[in-house]
C-alpha cells in the first residue's frame, strides 16, 4: 500500500534569465532539500518543477520512484476518480506546479486556448509540441514586478501622442484613427468594447509587423528619450523600466509592444495575479510561486532570440485593456481548513488548480485540513514545521516538497512564525 502522504524530490532548471547562484530561491530550496547539491555562485537557478511533467520529473523522495509511476500504480488512490474521469489520465496531474527566480526578463509571450493549441500543434508541433491551454497564475515569494495585459486604452493614446517613436511604428493613420474613436468607458462586450479591440489589434499589428531597420532606428531614439526626457512618458517609471530592459535586450522590439503597450505589474510577497490564456505577458524581476496548466505551448512577442510567431500573436489575443490592479487575484478565506494560522485560496477560473497559501504570522501552532476531492503539492516557502496525515509525520522546511494524494485529511504544524507554505490541487468540481 502506497502512502497517501510522502516528500517529493523536485528538479530544476538553469535558464540564463534566472538568478544566480545563492540569490536564487530555486537554488536555497534546492540545496536546503538536497544537502548533496552544491550551489555554483557563479550558475543561474531559474526554475523549480514539481509535478509529472516529463521534461523534469518528480521522484518521492527515499527510493526515487517517480511520481507518475507512484500515481500510476493506483490512480483512483492518488488523483481520485473524479479526477481520473475528469482529465482522462492514470499517470498525470492537469497542473504544472513551479517557483520561478527571475533575474531578467523573460519573453514577451502568450499561451493558445484548447481550440488553438489543437490548431498549432497539427499546423507546427515542432514550436507546438502539445495541444492543451496553458493558462498561470503567479504568487509572489518576494517583490515582483511584470508586464500583464494592454494598457488601458487611454493611456495608449496618452502614449501615441507623447512618445514620437512609438507613433513612427504605428504610422499616422493608424495612430490618429486609434486616439480619435477608442472609447474607454465601453462595457465589456458591447459593440464598442468589439470595436476598441479591432483598434488595438490593428495598433499591436503595426508595431509587431515594422520591419527590424525601423525598429532599431526607433528604439535608439526612444532609448535617448528615456535618459534625457524620462518626463515625457506617462507613467513615471517607464523611462527606468525602458533603459533597464534595453541593458538586457538592446534595442528590441520587446521596448515598444511591452514597456509601452502593456500594464507594468508589480507585487508584493503574497500578492497574485492570474494571466488567461491568450494574455501577453512577461516577468521582469522576482521570486515567485507559479501554477499553470500542463502545457509546454508559448507564441512569443519580444525580449527573446527564440522563434517569434507574429502572425498568430496578433490573431489570437484577447486584447482585454484592464487596469493593472485588475490583474490582480483577490485571495478567498479557505473554510475547509481550522485552527492556528490562516489559510487564503486563490482560485481562477478554470478546471485545473487552485492555490492555498497558509502563513502562521500570529503565532505557532496547528492548522487542520479537511480532505480534498482531488491531489495536491505543497511547499515551504519560509520557515520550519510539520505536516502529518494520520500516523505519518513528516519534517517541512524550507524548499520541502510534498504530495497529498485525493481525499486525505493534513494537518500543518509550524514550529516558527515564518512559517509559510503553498499547496497547488485540483478538485473535480
Amino acid at each position: 500500500m502506497t502512502d497517501k502522504l510522502f516528500r517529493l524530490d523536485a528538479g530544476y532548471q538553469q535558464y540564463d534569465w534566472g538568478k544566480i547562484g545563492s540569490a536564487s530561491a530555486v537554488a536555497q530550496y534546492v540545496a536546503h532539500s538536497d544537502p548533496s547539491v552544491k550551489i555554483e555562485k557563479d550558475k543561474p537557478y531559474a526554475e523549480l518543477w514539481m509535478g509529472t511533467h516529463t521534461n523534469v520529473p518528480s521522484y518521492r523522495h527515499g527510493d526515487k520512484k517517480s511520481l507518475r509511476d507512484v500515481i500510476a500504480s493506483e490512480p483512483d488512490k492518488m488523483l481520485g476518480k473524479g479526477i481520473v474521469k475528469k482529465f482522462g489520465s492514470k499517470t498525470e496531474l492537469p497542473f504544472l506546479f513551479k517557483v520561478l527566480s527571475i533575474e531578467k526578463v523573460l519573453s514577451i509571450q502568450a499561451h493558445p486556448d484548447k481550440a488553438l493549441g489543437k490548431i498549432l500543434r497539427a499546423q507546427d508541433p515542432k514550436n507546438y509540441p502539445d495541444d492543451n491551454h496553458k493558462p498561470e497564475m503567479a504568487i509572489a515569494i518576494t517583490d515582483f514586478e511584470g508586464l500583464c495585459g494592454f494598457k488601458p486604452l487611454d493611456e495608449i493614446s496618452d502614449e501615441l501622442k507623447r512618445v514620437p517613436e512609438l507613433r513612427a511604428l504605428v504610422g499616422d493613420e493608424t495612430s490618429e484613427k486609434f486616439i480619435q474613436n477608442a472609447k474607454p468607458d465601453a462595457v465589456t462586450g458591447s459593440a464598442d468594447d468589439d470595436q476598441n479591440k479591432k483598434l488595438l489589434q490593428a495598433v499591436f499589428d503595426k508595431v509587431m509587423n515594422a520591419s527590424e531597420k525601423d525598429v532599431t532606428d526607433n528604439a535608439h531614439l526612444l532609448v535617448k528619450r528615456a535618459r534625457d526626457h524620462p518626463e515625457d512618458f506617462n507613467k513615471s517609471d517607464s523611462a527606468s523600466l525602458i533603459i533597464r530592459l534595453n541593458e538586457q535586450f538592446p534595442y528590441d522590439i520587446g521596448l515598444f509592444c511591452g514597456c509601452l503597450l502593456l500594464n507594468h505589474c508589480k507585487l508584493n510577497a503574497g500578492e497574485a495575479m492570474f494571466l488567461r490564456a491568450k494574455d501577453p505577458h512577461a516577468y521582469i524581476n522576482g521570486d515567485i510561486i507559479e501554477c499553470m496548466a500542463a502545457s509546454d505551448n508559448v507564441v512569443r512577442a519580444g525580449f527573446t532570440p527564440k522563434f517569434k510567431d507574429v502572425k498568430n500573436l496578433v490573431e489570437m489575443l484577447t486584447y482585454a485593456y484592464d487596469p493593472v490592479e485588475e490583474q490582480k487575484m483577490k485571495p478567498e478565506d479557505f473554510e475547509r481548513s481550522s485552527g492556528a494560522g490562516e489559510s487564503v485560496c486563490f482560485n481562477p477560473p478554470i478546471q485545473e488548480f487552485s492555490i492555498i497559501q497558509t502563513t502562521f504570522t500570529k503565532g505557532i501552532g496547528k492548522r487542520h485540513f479537511e480532505p480534498l476531492a482531488g491531489p495536491s503539492i505543497i511547499i515551504t516557502t519560509k520557515g520550519a514545521g510539520d505536516i502529518t496525515s494520520g500516523v505519518i509525520k513528516l519534517k517541512a522546511e524550507s524548499g520541502f516538497v510534498f504530495f497529498v494524494a485525493a481525499n486525505t485529511a493534513i494537518d500543518l504544524e509550524a514550529h516558527d512564525q515564518d512559517f509559510v507554505t503553498y499547496r497547488a490541487f485540483v478538485e473535480p468540481n
